[in-house]
């Protein structure tokens, strides 16, 4: 069975992420055909690529969660119209365990998030992972009460199972040229 990780975008105090994150998962479990696996990049604890002196000991754990995986699911937070800087760092630990693996983008922000979702799928063709069209994009305004608690309208879950729809069978087929 392929197993799909959804990664938690964030490692901010008060971060989003772990709702959105839950409520995917919750979906996904119900179609059955995946395993699906809540990976948050803030339990790595990931210093600053290359930055000297400092404590690089989640890397080999973070390398093995990743290379584990078929695909994945990101959840993605729009921060300054791009991603978190955690989220570009986490990435760029790792290389090969990305490669010919298909992804899907769940975003979230003032616009849904759309620009952050962009700007991931440029750094994820490089590092060799297929994200899908079909990209859930959650407003703060219409699927978050206060801007903090997470209450997505429904057509957001037929969205996510539509990306879902996606990613799967690509996560099938590159699991053939690895």
């Amino acid at each position: 069975m392929l197993k799909i990780g959804i990664i938690l975008g964030s490692t901010r105090e008060g971060r989003l992420s772990p709702q959105v994150g839950q409520w995917v998962k919750e979906l996904a479990e119900k179609r059955r055909d995946a395993q699906y696996e809540i990976i948050d990049i803030a339990e790595f604890k990931l210093p600053l690529l290359g930055e000297p002196g400092t404590d690089a000991s989640g890397a080999a754990a973070w390398s093995q969660r990743v290379a584990a995986c078929d695909g994945f699911v990101f959840i993605v937070q729009e921060y300054n119209h791009s991603i978190t800087g955690a989220l570009k760092n986490a990435l760029d630990y790792l290389r090969e365990e990305w490669n010919n693996k298909a992804a899907g983008i769940v975003s979230y922000g003032s616009v849904g998030g759309a620009r952050a979702a962009e700007h991931l799928r440029g750094i994820l063709g490089e590092l060799l992972v297929a994200d899908v069209r079909v990209h859930p994009a959650l407003s703060l305004f219409t699927d978050f009460e206060n801007g903090s608690v997470f209450k997505p309208k429904d057509v957001q879950a037929d969205s996510v199972n539509q990306m879902l729809d996606q990613v799967i069978p690509w996560a099938t087929a590159l699991k053939t040229i690895r």
